[in-house]
């Protein structure tokens, strides 16, 4: 299976997965070091910081939509992961003026850990940090986030809850 890119090229999925696997590789090992160096708490907290930088300037991309086109929100966020039908698997829960859920059946990045042989606690840990990257991202976008990461005993992956932010 391959994903066209904006340039027109097919890229195989595999090549996705594997960039996917290299940013797990990468928030696992900066989770690790200061976990080490700084205790679990302080950890999630720094890796989820950086995500979430991420994610402020991933949003611009997103500001024309804000404080409350959540349809469009919707398209151009969904329309905009590679292959994101396969290697996330999204479920339009609700899409309409009050709210934005989308329940993601897949998360790669997981999986990725997963291979790792990561513990559910790590799992969890590691999903809160990195997860910080979609708040980050909506709020950039003058939306208000309201998301949940994965816990141990949850189907799937997260949850994105988006509702309209304040009239600028």
């Amino acid at each position: 299976m391959s994903e066209t890119t904006d340039a027109g090229r097919l890229v195989p999925i595999e090549w996705l997965q594997g960039a996917f696997t290299m940013r797990a590789a990468a928030y696992a090992n900066m989770f690790d070091v200061l976990r080490e160096a700084f205790g679990t708490e302080r950890a999630v907290e720094l890796v989820g910081e950086a995500t979430r930088r991420m994610g402020v300037t991933m949003g611009a991309k997103f500001a024309d939509l804000g404080p409350a086109n959540l349809a469009g929100l919707k398209d151009r966020f969904l329309g905009g992961i590679p292959a994101g039908e396969v290697i996330f698997q999204p479920e339009i829960r609700q899409c309409d003026d009050e709210r934005l859920e989308i329940k993601f059946h897949r998360c790669p990045l997981k999986e990725a850990w997963q291979a790792m042989g990561r513990s559910d606690e790590d799992l969890e840990l590691l999903c809160k940090a990195g997860g910080a990257i979609d708040g980050g991202l909506f709020k950039a976008a003058g939306f208000v986030f309201k998301g949940e990461t994965w816990k141990p005993g949850d189907e799937g992956c997260c949850r994105l809850i988006v509702e309209p932010g304040a009239p600028a």
